[in-house]
């Protein structure tokens, strides 16, 4: 039942694969693109530009360039590192995430750059991915990396949802919160979005870089406020933000703004749409499959309780065949141990503790990009006879969880989930397989 957990999780992630998207929803012919429904007609004189960031946007990329072939002007891509493909024609970046580096910071000045030099009958193809956030790092005037480094490394780690997270980076920057659809005003701006958050909102995504944004300075320093981070914050980025809350700095762009009249924000790859390849998957496998969710949300503890009484309200003993529950999202984890791990492999550490050791019940808990948190492993996948058979190698779940060290608990026990760099991203998804009870 592992394996077939795992067949079905990767079903999921190979039907969300960057270039796959890209070749469904783009189409070249003659002087016409068609891009997700829509048509954009080229423009004789016009340059067509490409700007791709993410951890799937080198793929998504190299998949643009299959397209459009000739018809690129220029264009720069950054990504992971690990993450890359090889380009013909546009210039490939790899550079830190999840905390911004200097490889970054490089890249995205001469994105910006790029994206000034596009004109009224120019075309900018953007393409975002998750991670785009991070990759795309700029610091604002009088500021320095490290300064900014410190700033993402705190975001991450005190239980901050993505929202918020992205509200403050939006006013730390000149590039996210519509910014980069600014810079290339009064070119067309078409964005391509492989969506990593619930719900999909263009101004969340990313930080937004080529959408609206509706947040405001005011509502990042809030989010310093709520999780008590002033003391702990970089002092310069603080008064960058006080000093935008005060007015004495330009606003990100609202809706309504005129730079976004010729945006088009397309999304075309969801956690939605890889839940229903892993629930087509769980059918051919002879399974019942049930999407439950796509919006897991909130912290792990709550998230733990959800999936155990989705469970417990699944009509078992009425099964005519294995049932196979799916549910998408991303949990938030606030880190107060010193060990190592991510958010899915402590979730399915979580849950083995409290899975009933009569019942045959596995749970698989993975990223679609093959990396939860700073380990190799994409998540873990666990039954009830996880923790009896970790009592027999000596391996203490409940220690585990208490320092926050699911990777090694994992490494210990079995479990782990490892797919490598899957280069696409749209958040976690749990798989949960029931078994027809004996008669």
């Amino acid at each position: 039942m592992r394996k077939i957990a795992e067949q079905i999780f990767l079903a999921g992630v190979e039907h969300v694969l960057p270039d796959r998207l890209i070749a469904q929803q783009v189409n070249r012919e003659g002087s016409l693109l068609h891009i997700a429904g829509r048509t954009y007609p080229l423009s004789p004189d016009g340059r067509v530009y490409v700007l791709a960031a993410g951890k799937a946007a080198a793929l998504m990329a190299k998949e643009t360039e299959n397209i459009m072939g000739d018809l690129i002007t220029d264009g720069l891509v950054v990504t992971k590192y690990g993450h890359g493909s090889m380009l013909s024609r546009l210039t490939l970046t790899e550079a830190g995430h999840p905390l911004p580096d200097a490889a970054g910071v490089e890249a995205t000045r001469r994105m910006l750059a790029l994206a000034r030099r596009a004109e009224k009958d120019d075309l900018v193809i953007c393409l975002i991915s998750g991670g785009a956030s991070a990759l795309m790092a700029d610091v604002p005037e009088g500021a320095t990396l490290d300064d900014l480094t410190q700033a993402s490394d705190l975001l991450v780690r005190c239980g901050a949802d993505i929202s918020e997270i992205n509200t403050v980076r939006k006013h730390l920057s000149g590039v996210k919160g519509g910014q980069l659809a600014k810079a290339a005003t009064p070119a067309t701006v078409i964005t391509l979005i492989l969506s990593d958050v619930i719900g999909d909102p263009l101004d969340v995504i990313a930080s937004g870089p080529t959408a609206p944004d509706s947040s405001t300075f005011a509502d990042a320093l809030t989010v310093i406020g709520k999780y008590a981070l002033g003391d702990r914050f970089p002092a310069m980025l603080l008064d960058h933000l006080r000093r935008g809350a005060a007015a004495l700095l330009p606003e990100t762009p609202k809706p309504g703004d005129p730079v976004f009249s010729h945006v088009y924000n397309h999304i075309v790859g969801s956690n939605r749409l890889a839940l229903e390849a892993a629930a087509r998957r769980a059918g051919e496998l002879g399974f019942e499959a049930h999407i439950i969710t796509d919006a897991l949300q909130g912290d792990y503890s709550v998230v733990t309780d959800f999936i155990l009484h989705t469970i417990e309200e699944a009509p078992y003993q009425n099964l005519a065949k294995p049932l196979c529950l799916l549910f998408g999202g991303e949990p938030t984890l606030q880190v107060s141990g010193t060990g190592l791990g991510g958010r899915n492999q402590h979730l399915a550490l979580r849950l083995a503790t409290h899975i009933d050791s009569a019942r045959e019940i596995t749970i698989l808990c993975a990223g679609t990009d093959g990396t939860d948190g700073p380990t190799d492993a994409a998540g873990a996948v666990v039954d009830s006879r996880t923790l009896p058979d970790a009592r027999k190698k000596q391996v203490d779940a409940f220690d585990h969880l208490s320092r926050f060290d699911s990777y090694h608990f994992f490494q210990q026990a079995g479990g782990h989930i490892i797919t490598g760099n899957t280069r696409t991203n749209v958040m976690d998804m749990v798989v949960v397989l029931l078994p027809v009870p004996d008669p």
